[in-house]
């Protein structure tokens, strides 16, 4: 009955987060509807010691539709890896619910740490194509992880990270809306303080030519004033 239950939810959340659904049986062709009921059946294996045989399922898993995910990873539900081509996630990650993550996402650990050495994805997190988070730290809730960031530490719920390494950039605490898949309109902090660069020159150079302007004035009438006094 649980594996039936899987099936219902992993149907459901891929017609609910993809709009290029127009059948719903496309869904039965998805990487990730795939290798989310590949992953459970290893992830029941590995949690009763069958080691061989969990690793075995997800690496037949990986190579048909390129996500790997180890089976010893921690896995919410409604999980929605969209394309998923490139994905990876490590041995000791853990998921919350209603997470989505695209293609080429790694959420990795950095080789030197035992025990839990990958990070913690909260409730709502959405990882944008590319990005690398790697360590064991946490993503808080209804955050979100900018295309091709490298997030290296923590992030507070509700915060948007975008760049290398990623920077969080903090939307006034506000609740990003779980409905909310756009990965592509995120606040861009390099682009702002250039734009802002930008508007001071201008502000300078526009203050240098009335300057240039006032001193041609002053000049004239410092030329104008010597000529009365020679006159005179």
């Amino acid at each position: 009955m649980k594996f039936i239950q899987h099936l219902k939810e992993e149907f459901a959340v891929i017609k609910e987060r993809d709009p290029a659904i127009h059948s719903p049986w496309e869904v039965l062709l998805y990487p990730s509807f795939r290798v989310m009921i590949k992953y459970r059946k290893a992830h029941k294996l590995y949690l009763k010691g069958h080691y061989v045989r969990a690793r075995w399922i997800s690496q037949r898993a990986a190579r048909k539709t390129g996500i790997e995910i180890h089976p010893g990873a921690t896995i919410g539900k409604g999980l929605f890896i969209d394309h998923g081509s490139g994905v990876i996630i490590g041995e000791t990650t853990i998921i919350g619910d209603n997470v989505t993550l695209y293609q080429g996402v790694t959420l990795g650990g950095n080789g030197k740490e035992t025990g839990k050495r990958h990070p913690t994805l909260c409730d709502n997190v959405m990882v944008s194509a590319g990005a690398k988070i790697i360590g064991s730290f946490t993503i808080g809730e209804n955050s979100k992880i900018g295309a091709g960031s490298v997030v290296l530490s923590e992030v507070p719920p509700n915060c948007t990270v975008v760049g290398i390494p990623g920077r969080v950039v903090r939307q006034e605490n506000v609740r990003v809306p779980r409905a909310s898949m756009d990965h592509i309109h995120l606040p861009d902090p390099v682009r702002d303080d250039l734009k802002t660069l930008q508007r001071e020159n201008s502000e300078l150079v526009n203050r240098v030519l009335e300057l240039e302007k006032e001193m041609r004035c002053l000049q004239r009438t410092e030329k104008e004033k010597e000529k009365n006094n020679e006159i005179l």
